[in-house]
């Protein structure tokens, strides 16, 4: 056989053109379907039992750090919360535990007491709205904004526990807040910043120019402080934006598991890992991806799209007779790298998956005779063409047991 050309060759990418620059080496990605992520209007809560495994995953698909909750949410949450430690202590794992928490010393308490009980460090994210338009609602100026952060704090560092200042909205937040309000958090130990897309409101644009703004007012400092950038999804951008943000800068990423979360959700951590993984930028191992949405998608109770990306079931599904020929046509040639690749920009076999070719009225010859042979059903003269005329007189793709009832049903 005809040896295949390099994928170079075969593969023009223009995403490599002008492109701004290569990623942090340090990188690092954040998830946030326990808490964020839970907090849409449809999506249930799931039982420890879920989460636990939900945690096991995460840590097998080397995802760097998870909110296991909010503490300060009441009983139930310090319960799921506490278990969840425990269970990361139990089975030494690596993956970096985190809390959110609003700016107030009695949502922080209760994490400094689980960090205490289960010997577990706990990374603090402590959150508060910085925007005009929040601080309008809220009545608060500056003077309340910075304290209330610099109480939260210097409380979380008191309790030997990292902290990260999450300011809410940071996108729409103005530079003369940000900078005292940052400046301050630095001064009082925090060891991170995190910008929020809080509304999905930002573009790439905006992306770039609040990132370089923070890292330059950080580099003022002398000090080495990490920059997270976690973003909502209502413009449809999150996936993209936080893309943007790590390659202007941002070295740690926050997500969802499928971007559940508040009204469209957040950012879809699974879309992240495979973009960064395709991009050649991580070589983590993401064969349990599919599981890990899959099983986030039955404890929360949110169907998963059939067209969503990569989990969806018409991911790699085609019916259509010009790209299943193709398909086809590399598949005979015994290549499955092609045949992942000829009409699919995510190579399937690489996340669990694989191509299926279907019979349907947009389908061609080609694609009842290789259904029928990946069936294991013995051709007869006539059957395929029957079975296309069938087709053809629907209006939608055929479901694997109406082929066979067709099959059933054909004389000879």
């Amino acid at each position: 056989m005809k040896k295949r050309p390099a994928e170079a060759e075969l593969i023009y990418n223009w995403n490599l053109k002008g492109r701004r620059a290569a990623l942090a080496p340090t990188v690092q990605f954040y998830d946030e379907t326990l808490r964020d992520g839970i907090q849409g209007p449809s999506i249930t809560d799931p039982p420890l039992e879920a989460k636990l495994k939900i945690l096991e995953l995460e840590e097998a698909l080397g995802i760097d750090a998870i909110d296991l909750g909010l503490p300060g949410a009441g009983p139930r949450a310090v319960a799921d919360v506490t278990a969840l430690a425990e269970h990361h202590v139990a089975h030494k794992m690596t993956i970096k535990p985190s809390c959110a928490a609003r700016t107030h010393i009695n949502d922080i308490r209760p994490i400094a007491e689980i960090s205490q009980k289960t010997g577990l460090e706990i990374e603090v994210m402590a959150f508060l709205g910085t925007s005009p338009i929040r601080q309008y609602a809220e009545n608060w100026d500056l003077d309340r904004l910075l304290k209330l952060s610099g109480d939260a704090i210097e409380f979380a560092v008191r309790e030997n526990l990292p902290v990260t200042f999450v300011t809410e909205d940071t996108v729409r937040s103005r530079p003369e807040t940000l900078q005292p309000l940052f400046l301050n958090a630095i001064e009082k130990g925090a060891a991170r910043l995190c910008l929020c897309d809080t509304v999905g409101h930002v573009t790439p644009d905006g992306v770039r120019n609040l990132i370089w703004w923070t890292r330059n007012l950080i580099e003022g400092t002398g000090e080495e402080i990490g920059i997270d950038w976690h973003g909502h999804n209502d413009r449809g951008l999150a996936v993209a934006n936080s893309i943007f943000a790590a390659e202007f800068g941002a070295d740690r990423i926050h997500g969802t598991a499928l971007g559940i979360g508040e009204r469209v959700g957040n950012a879809a951590l699974d879309q992240i890992l495979i973009n960064f993984k395709l991009m050649g930028e991580i070589d983590n191992d993401l064969t349990r991806l599919v599981e890990w949405c899959q099983t986030v998608s039955e404890a929360c109770r949110w169907p998963i799209p059939l067209n969503y990306p990569v989990m969806g079931d018409d991911a790699f599904r085609t019916a259509t007779g010009v790209h299943a020929a193709a398909v086809i046509k590399a598949q005979r040639k015994g290549d499955h790298w092609l045949a992942d690749r000829i009409y699919s920009g995510v190579p399937a076999g690489e996340f669990g998956k694989q191509q299926r070719i279907e019979v349907g009225h947009m389908s061609g010859l080609s694609n009842v005779e290789f259904w029928l042979e990946i069936q294991g059903v013995e051709s007869r003269e006539g059957l395929a063409a029957h079975i296309l005329g069938e087709a053809k007189a629907r209006n939608r793709v055929l479901a694997d047991a109406e082929v066979h009832r067709l099959i059933e049903a054909f004389p000879g």
